[in-house]
């Protein structure tokens, strides 16, 4: 089973391809995704992406969890359900 991982406090201008390259440091991305405003069309600063292998997907928590993307921390960890 796939593993959703979040990742937030994201520069505004990064992209589905930034975290793509980002990630794949650690293994096979399957999908990366920038969450976008629907009504402005601008990043609303986080993202998730998914990766097949778990133990990849770990490594790569482990690895970029605090680390710095263009002169911001990221948050990163393993995405949950949202409350309704």
């Amino acid at each position: 089973m796939a593993k959703n991982i979040y990742v937030g406090n994201l520069v505004w201008d990064a992209t589905a391809d930034d975290m793509l390259a980002l990630f794949q440091q650690y293994g096979a991305v399957a999908r990366a995704q920038v969450i976008t405003d629907r009504e402005a069309g601008r990043s609303r600063g986080f993202g998730f992406v998914e990766m097949d292998n778990d133990e990849e997907a770990q490594r790569a928590i482990d690895g970029l969890n605090g680390s710095a993307f263009r002169g911001r921390p990221l948050t990163v960890n393993e995405a949950r359900p949202r409350d309704d």
